[in-house]
């Protein structure tokens, strides 16, 4: 590894807000990418049927997000490594083609998410299905190809920020603090149903792209160890951000829908939408919800066009990253592209947004023992001490990755035969 440079005699010491600002970018953009369209749709769902049952699953899930993108992010600041580069190193390339080939599953069933998600903000106002998708995915592709690793990060940013608007919208629905401490703790757990749902809600926060995004995006950035600390600070916001989005949806559509117990069902965006705002008026509510859903689906699906392509530019060996010319990393580029015109024309074959969001998620919990197995024992075996994953933490990080992809899997399994 190149040294880092000397410093500068007689240069201005950094304030600790600006080290932090300099190094704030790829755990805020993973966690809101993380809240994308599906999540939100997923969320909404909850609350319309369950009420506030699934809102405790939101909170329990925050130290496990960070755990797992902690590590992610320490194996990509120890080794300079994306994570299929380093399974390729570690296991062979035989398993970094399977840990890849999950990978593209969950990045094409989340892509399909985010451009139906676009879709439906579409068919609020009465636009075009076809020449909205193709206007998102020209500017998308300007912004990639014309841009670098930090104007991307930071458009990310703008785009996902505008999520913050649901928890504005919780707040209006006004939601009977007697019924959130009722139903908090009552969780039917031996409704198939009820199971799914919190499957898809796992499924929804822990997906296998975040972990190959996050590990390649600080390598992309130039971070290294000297930034730990503040890379773990910046997960840890983006962990507390992205699940108080997660709550502030369920929150929402459980106040206005009360969630008796499965009876309520949204088929479509515009149901959502009215489910959502209805304390801010029809137009001003569909306008909040616009906004807080395109910015969810614009972050998201940039993020997993790019996990795509530098997840498999790690295992095929290719030029990767946003820092080379579209001349100099063809290949890279190119799979970005395909990946989200690939995308774009299968979301236009009118697919059950709300269903397909669910299942998506579903999938994803179905994924977790490939996606975080392959992490916890590269994080004990990639990592030199004193980063290596080892005494009383690896013990607390094992278990809740294993409790957390047995539960995923058993919801999923058990709701989908139930």
């Amino acid at each position: 590894m190149t040294p880092p440079p000397a410093p500068v005699p007689n240069s201005r010491p950094v304030s600790p807000r600006w080290r932090l600002l300099s190094v704030l970018g790829p755990g805020l953009v993973v966690m809101l990418a993380d809240t994308d369209a599906g999540s939100i749709i997923t969320a909404a769902q909850s609350g319309a049927q369950w009420g506030y049952r699934l809102l405790v699953l939101q909170l329990i899930l925050v130290p496990i997000l960070f755990v797992v993108q902690e590590l992610t992010l320490r194996l990509g600041l120890a080794t300079q490594r994306g994570h299929g580069e380093l399974i390729r190193e570690t296991f062979g390339r035989g398993w970094a083609w399977l840990s890849v080939s999950t990978l593209c599953v969950a990045c094409v069933g989340a892509l399909l998410t985010q451009l139906s998600g676009i879709v439906g903000v579409a068919q609020l106002f009465g636009l075009p299905e076809v020449p909205t998708v193709a206007a998102v995915i020209v500017g998308i592709l300007v912004m990639v190809m014309s841009g670098s690793y930090h104007s991307v990060e930071r458009v990310a940013i703008a785009f996902g920020l505008f999520e913050l608007a649901f928890i504005f919208v919780a707040w209006r629905a006004s939601p009977d603090l007697h019924a959130v401490g009722a139903q908090f703790l009552a969780a039917p757990l031996a409704d198939p149903k009820f199971l799914y749902l919190a499957a898809a809600n796992i499924g929804a926060v822990i997906m296998p792209w975040m972990v190959f995004y996050q590990q390649s995006a600080v390598v992309d950035k130039g971070l290294d160890l000297r930034h730990l600390r503040l890379a773990r600070v910046d997960t840890a916001v983006g962990a507390l951000v992205t699940q108080l989005i997660m709550a502030a949806v369920l929150i929402a559509t459980g106040a206005v829908l009360s969630g008796a117990g499965g009876d309520t069902h949204l088929d479509n965006v515009p149901q959502i939408a009215n489910a959502l705002t209805p304390s801010l008026g029809f137009t001003v509510g569909r306008i909040v919800f616009a906004l807080g859903l395109a910015g969810a689906a614009l972050v998201a699906t940039v993020v997993v066009c790019l996990t795509a392509a530098w997840g498999l530019g790690e295992v095929a060996g290719y030029k990767r990253s946003l820092e080379h010319h579209p001349r100099e990393a063809p290949w890279f580029y190119a799979v970005f592209a395909l990946t989200l015109v690939a995308g774009g024309v299968l979301v236009t074959s009118g697919a059950d947004l709300v269903k397909l969001s669910v299942a998506v998620q579903v999938m994803n919990a179905l994924l977790l023992p490939v996606v975080l197995g392959f992490l916890f024992l590269l994080a004990r075996r990639a990592l030199r001490p004193p980063h290596r994953l080892a005494g009383w933490y690896a013990w607390v990080a094992g278990a809740l990755i294993a409790l957390t992809s047995a539960f995923g899997v058993f919801a999923a399994v058990y709701g989908l035969v139930g």
